[in-house]
């Protein structure tokens, strides 16, 4: 790990490294979007906990809170290096916002391209306390304008956590004899029994952890629909509305909502039974939308096919997720036009 020097008080700007092992990769190499996310979470910890016991203070462990929607721009593959980069940009007085490049680099030729970015917030608890959130130091900013634009993203992420808390009361049942392409036939459900390994030093499991899982899961479900190579495009915003604590059975299901002509969003989310000395029911803890593409053996990209939706609560989510991805791609081309006028 190697570090680099920030504008503001508190910890430097890291960086962490690590060349891509076969183990990360599917069938075809290509390094699962999972391992990209955990390795993600993992700088967004060490630079916001280090951050947050800058300062004399109450010992604490950032907790992830909230990744922002991710894109994963280019494939990263086995052997490749995963250079990966964080830096606070923003400080609450709870919570911390860290931007996140991932750089993959090809050590035979040298070779090096952007795969993803992303924002993550944490929020600090205390060692002696986990249900206590402790203060975050703050930064200083070159200009006022990042502090404003700064709080105004804190505010946007915020109200969308709530209204995602909301909605989630959605629980996926088992379809006997499905139809190929329907919501059914590709729906899929990981069952995993938390330990130590997971955990963090406040015993509750990581953020990374239970991202590369997500994946999982979500690759799972765009496999047996396309029968084909399946890669990750982008995440949307990732909400960890509950800690999950070790010794927790979680229940990772996943369920396709839309399709396009290239791409598949699979809604997932996360159940946990606290089953061991705990009088808790089970609870909805995590909960996310990925997209997923289809490649050819030559990394092509292949048509999708279309989403059979049988039930009225299947077609709600289609044409829910239909603005979700008409939205995206407005946002994208908008962009593409600043981008060229500059």
């Amino acid at each position: 790990m190697s570090e680099r020097g920030a504008a503001g008080p508190g910890p430097a700007a890291i960086q962490v490294s690590r060349i891509m092992r076969p183990d990360d990769a599917n069938i075809a190499g290509n390094v699962h979007g999972g391992t990209v996310l955990k390795m993600i979470e993992e700088a967004g910890a060490i630079i916001s906990t280090r951050h947050c016991n800058s300062q004399a203070g109450e010992p604490c462990v950032a907790a992830l809170a909230r990744v922002e929607r991710t894109d994963f721009l280019s494939p990263m593959c086995i052997g490749e290096v995963a250079n990966v980069s964080a830096e606070i940009t923003y400080t609450s007085k709870h919570s911390v916002e860290v931007q996140v490049n991932v750089l993959s680099e090809n050590i035979l030729t040298g070779a090096k391209k952007v795969t993803n970015k992303a924002t993550l917030w944490y929020v600090p608890l205390s060692l002696k306390n986990v249900n206590k959130v402790v203060e975050v130091p703050p930064i200083q900013y070159a200009r006022k304008e990042q502090e404003d634009e700064g709080r105004k993203r804190y505010e946007e992420q915020k109200l969308d956590r709530l209204e995602t808390k909301q909605r989630n009361g959605d629980v996926i049942f088992p379809v006997i004899n499905p139809e190929p392409h329907t919501v059914g036939y590709s729906q899929s459900s990981l069952i995993h029994l938390v330990g130590p390994s997971d955990c963090t030093l406040l015993g509750f499991v990581h953020g990374g952890v239970t991202m590369k899982l997500m994946d999982e899961v979500a690759g799972i479900v765009a496999a047996r629909h396309c029968k084909t190579n399946i890669v990750t495009a982008s995440v949307d915003a990732i909400n960890f509305h509950e800690k999950i604590k070790k010794g927790s059975v979680i229940t990772i299901s996943g369920r396709m909502t839309f399709t396009s002509n290239k791409s598949m969003e699979i809604e997932v989310f996360v159940d946990a039974d606290p089953f061991v000395d705990e009088p808790q029911e089970r609870y909805r803890a995590v909960s996310a939308f990925f997209t997923y593409v289809s490649l050819s053996k030559e990394g092509r990209p292949l048509p999708v096919p279309q989403l059979l939706t049988e039930t009225e609560e299947e077609k709600r989510r289609f044409e829910e997720g239909k603005g979700r991805y008409l939205q995206t791609k407005a946002k994208r081309q908008a962009q593409m036009q600043r981008a060229a006028q500059q």
